[in-house]
């Protein structure tokens, strides 16, 4: 297993995480999970939203697993920070969640009350590290300056072949910052190849060969190639996940990368946006 490192901190996390939304809560969902950790990963991520936070804490029980959840924007006001952390800790069955992140910025509540409490769970010894989603460049700049204590560990924001907006000033300044990215949906909902012409896709298809790979494989890899991006595929499928864990192990040669960033460039390809994260951030403008 590749390992990279959360922040500043001296955590290693696996180099593929486990992202859980949407995923089924039946048994196979509950051997995949298991059969993850069992290979090496090391990293799970949840949220309150997600309304499975009992199914992942049964799926990690007595396993060293790095536990990341999020709290929901409504629940963004400090007396309602520090309940819904309490709840959440509850559900997953620890002592102590390794990473709390604000699901998605909420105007409509003062940030530096929600970063007040974030940071005083951290006091208490409730969480270990601070983390965010969702959050623009601007909005990461604001929730740090918002911060006495402790820093930004993480940005968890959709990033993949297709939607590459993070690259034009997100990623460049997380990299400098030291802040981890952490990267949803990395194959874009599974619409990844049905979204290039023919003639590219023939020419991923000769890489594929060329190093023995999937196409899935080699989007994550291309995404574990960036020193602080840790991409976080949900599967309910075993012979899915061995996939994704097909993508680690081994490197791109640089003229590949390259080549693979010319044929996903901006424009060469119709770009994936996050509509449900449109539809939020409009709905805490209104109410704003």
């Amino acid at each position: 297993m590749e390992f990279k490192q959360l922040d500043e901190t001296h955590v290693k996390l696996s180099a593929l995480g486990i992202g859980t939304w949407q995923l089924k809560k039946d048994s196979a969902t509950l051997r995949t999970i298991k059969a993850g950790v069992a290979a090496g990963i090391n990293f799970v991520d949840t949220a309150e939203f997600y309304n499975n936070e009992e199914f992942v804490g049964k799926a990690i029980k007595d396993s060293n697993v790095f536990i990341a959840t999020k709290v929901w924007p409504t629940n963004f006001h400090y007396d309602d920070v520090i309940k819904a952390c309490e709840r959440s800790t509850r559900k997953l069955g620890v002592k102590q969640i390794d990473l709390y992140q604000l699901h998605f910025p909420n105007p409509s509540i003062p940030l530096t009350e929600t970063m007040k409490a974030m940071e005083e769970l951290v006091y208490r010894g409730k969480i270990r590290y601070i983390g965010v989603s969702n959050f623009s460049l601007d909005q990461l700049i604001e929730a740090q300056k918002a911060m006495k204590r402790y820093n930004i560990t993480s940005n968890q924001v959709e990033y993949s072949l297709l939607v590459r907006g993070i690259e034009k000033d997100l990623l460049p300044f997380c990299s400098k910052a030291k802040i981890t990215v952490i990267a949803y949906s990395p194959l874009a909902h599974g619409r990844l190849f049905s979204s290039i012409d023919s003639g590219s896709m023939k020419k991923l298809g000769a890489l594929s060969k060329k190093y023995g790979k999937s196409l899935s494989q080699i989007a994550l890899n291309w995404l574990t190639e960036k020193s602080r991006v840790i991409p976080i595929p949900k599967t309910d499928s075993k012979e899915h996940l061995l996939e994704n864990l097909g993508a680690l192990g081994w490197k791109l040669k640089k003229s590949d990368i390259d080549f693979i960033d010319k044929l996903f460039a901006e424009g060469g390809v119709k770009s994936l946006n996050s509509s449900f994260g449109r539809l939020l951030s409009l709905y805490f403008k209104l109410r704003h």
